[in-house]
Parts: structure tokens; sequence; C-alpha cells
């Protein structure tokens, strides 16, 4: 009697600190190479537009890879596909250290799909493992992915220094490692309770932490299968809801934090000034990404939250345009718009999911197409500026933009649930008012705890 709950807890704080491993590397990978990239061009003899291939790649596996991160999940187990998934980061780092070129990209592409899946499975993890900690876990999971990519930026440099390029890029393989190595006991202990299951092997994805609970605290193996065959989020108004609004986020802050420092140049800040106000944009990131998810997951409704984040963003751009000498107001504006924004698109994917399934799936369908929409923002910010030799143009595209965040934001930010599948004849697909009730039994055993 006394033993499962021991094994229950020792279970969640080893999935505790597996997904703490995690989290820290879902951006180094990416983060680090943008110190290194003259190095990296005189190295490998690059061109400037092999150069931003390398640069843009990142941005465009986490949207390709995103969408298989479920089906890969749903075949083998949401641990196992964790695994995986690290030991191909691992993998891919140490194959950027070999010198040629096909190994640099062919290795940042291996890195990426690996962050990616990543990427996918955190909010899954999070609504499996700790449903009645779904902001503060969320939270503390986008702080740790702000620490891992400012880490990975600040000690490619002094890595460099010390031992060149190779030890400078290969290094974060060493904790991508560690961190398989932690979920790889979660995976063979989620493999070896569906096997001890009845019926578990009808469903590949089926395991103990894919399913919600039981009032008893046993998941059934129903509610796996009733997921997997509702049909397709693409035919949810809320999913599509959900991504938009993620994609529009990341959309803002990968360009802002890519031409930023180019707009404050051209407007008297030096260089030095100008590429601090990036960093003072992530700093201040990182203690929003911890609380606003735990506001948000208080909240019954997150419109309001949603409408301050936008109308931030919009004052932002509006006062880059007006008063660009004005450039630390407008940074610090940025930093809590675009610092809140993402955590808040994150924590929805568990906030409109009825169950850890799919959390999985909505998280897949909301990054994949929200990555591949962000990688659009700064080619065509570029794009803008170079055809008409200055910034308002590409800022006002950005303005505009705001108009989409804002409806897809409020949209999202709706009570409910989304509902795979075609919608049913009688009625929308979207259920509303239950998620006030799962979020009210959260609240109280927050509270309790």
């Amino acid at each position: 009697m006394t033993s499962t709950p021991r094994t229950t807890r020792s279970a969640a704080v080893w999935t505790l600190i597996g997904l703490v491993l995690l989290t820290l590397n879902l951006r180094a990978a990416i983060t680090g190479v943008p110190p290194l990239l003259d190095e990296l061009q005189d190295t490998f003899g690059l061109t400037g537009v092999e150069v931003s291939v390398l640069t843009t790649l990142p941005e465009l596996c986490l949207g390709v890879f995103s969408a298989l991160a479920p089906v890969l999940a749903r075949r083998i187990g949401t641990e196992a596909a964790i695994t995986v998934a690290l030991l191909v980061i691992t993998a891919g780092l140490l194959l950027r250290v070999v010198p040629a070129q096909s190994a640099l990209f062919t290795g940042t592409v291996l890195a990426a799909a690996g962050m990616a899946t990543g990427n996918v499975l955190v909010p899954a993890v999070v609504k499996r493992g700790f449903p009645h900690r779904v902001g503060s876990l969320t939270g503390l999971s986008m702080m740790l992915l702000s620490v891992g990519g400012a880490a990975g930026a600040g000690l490619a440099v002094p890595l460099d220094h010390l031992g060149g390029w190779r030890p400078a890029l290969a290094a974060w393989a060493v904790p991508a490692l560690v961190a398989a190595l932690v979920w790889g006991p979660l995976a063979l202990r989620a493999r070896t309770h569906r096997r001890r299951r009845p019926g578990a092997g009808a469903s590949p994805a089926a395991s103990p932490s894919d399913r919600p609970d039981t009032p008893t605290g046993a998941p059934t193996e129903a509610a796996t299968r009733a997921a997997a065959a509702q049909g397709s989020l693409l035919r949810s108004p809320l999913a599509w809801s959900v991504m938009v609004f993620m994609g529009m986020t990341s959309l803002m802050f990968y360009t802002l934090t890519a031409w930023l420092p180019g707009i404050m140049h051209d407007h008297g800040f030096s260089p030095a000034t100008a590429g601090m106000m990036n960093s003072v944009i992530i700093v201040i990131g990182i203690p929003l990404g911890f609380v606003v998810p735990v506001v948000a997951a208080h909240m019954r409704d997150q419109r309001p939250l949603v409408l301050g984040v936008v109308a931030l963003m919009a004052v932002g751009l509006g006062g880059l345009l007006l008063a660009p000498r004005a450039g630390w107001v407008w940074v610090t504006v940025f930093g809590v718009a675009t610092g809140s924004a993402f955590p808040i698109a994150l924590t929805l994917l568990n906030l409109r999911s009825p169950d850890a399934a799919t959390t999985a799936r909505l998280s897949g369908m909301a990054q994949s197409g929200g990555y591949l929409l962000a990688a659009c923002g700064p080619l065509t910010f570029g794009v803008l500026h170079s055809v008409t030799g200055g910034w308002e143009a590409s800022i006002w595209l950005l303005f505009l933009l705001v108009v989409p965040e804002l409806v897809c934001g409020l949209l999202a930010a709706r009570p409910g649930f989304v509902r795979p599948g075609p919608a049913r004849p009688d009625g929308p697909e979207e259920s509303r008012g239950e998620p006030a009730r799962v979020s009210a039994r959260s609240t109280e055993a927050d509270r309790a705890r």
C-alpha cells in the first residue's frame, strides 16, 4: 500500500529533473552560433547567402519538424520521443565540429529537429505529469528556455577563446547527453508499464504519461484512443487562432531582435549600445517568462492579458516610428511585450487542451505553423528595408501585423477546449465553459498546496 505513492513521487521528481534539463537544452545550440559567424565564415569559406541560410535553418526546422513530434510520441511514447530528441541534438552538435560545410549544415538540421520535438512535448509533459501546476511549471520552462539561450550566446565567445570554434559548438552536446540519460529510464519505465497493462499494445502512444488520469489516479486507455480518433485539429478554429497568435508573437520577437540593433545604430546609437539593447529585451523576458504563465493559469479568461500585451507592442512600434531617439524606452516596452506574449501563447496550449494527448497535437500544430510564419518576418522586414532604403515601411508592416495578433489572441484566449475533427451539425466544435471548472479546480489545488 505504501509503495505506490512512493513510486509515484519518485517518478514525479525524476520527471521534473528531466523537464529542467530538457528545457535548458532547447535554445543553446541556436543562440551559440551567431557570435561565431565571422569565424565560421572564414573557416568554411561561406558566402553571404550561405551564412543567411545557416542562421535561418534552425527556425525553418523548428517549423517543419514540430509537426512530426506528436506522431513520434504516439508511436513510441512521450518519454521515448524526448529521449530520441535529446540524442539527435547531441549527434547534431557533435557533427557540426567536423571540418566540412555539409557537416555544419547537416548537424544544424539535426540539432534543430531535436529541439523542435522537445519544444512540442514540453507542454504535454507539464499537462500530463503536473496538471495542477500548469502555470508555475510552464513559467519555469519559459524561464529555463531563456536562461539556456542566454548561456549559449554568452559562453560562445569565451569557449572560442579557450579552445576554438569546435569546443564552442560542441560543448552543449554534454548537457544534452546528460538530459537523454535522465529521460532514458523514464522511457523504459513507461514502456514496462504499458506492457503490464491489458490492451496496452493497441496504442503505441498510450503510455500512462500520455493519458488523462481517472478519479482513482489510473489512466484510461479509452481516453487516448478517443483523442487519437477524433480527427484533425486543422478543422478547429480555436486551434488555428492559437497557432496564428503564437506565430505572430514569435515573428515580432525574431524580427525585432534581428533588426533592432541596425535601426538603433542608424538613429545615432553606437554598435555596442545597439547590441546591448537586444540583451536587455531578453533579460526582461526571463522573470516575465515565469510570472506570466502563473498569472494566466489562475485567470478564467486570458483576454485582458492578451489585450495588454498587444497594446504594449503597438505603443513600442509607434514610438519607434515617431521618436526613435528614445530608444531605451521602446526597448523596455518591447522587452515586456515580447517577454509576456510568448509565455501566454505557450500557456494557452495547455489551457485550451482537455488532456495531454491533445496538448501534444495542439503544440505540434501551433509551433509548426507558428515558426514557419515567424521565419517570414525577419526576411520580409529586411527586403522592405533594402527596397525603400529606410526603416519606416518595415516598422509599419509590423504595426499592421499587430491587428491579426490581437484578433487571433483574443479568440485563443477565450475559455474553451479545442475539439479535433469535424464540427458536429448541432453545435460548434469548441466546448465553452468547461475550462472554467478545470481552471477553478487547478487554482484551488494550487492554493491548498
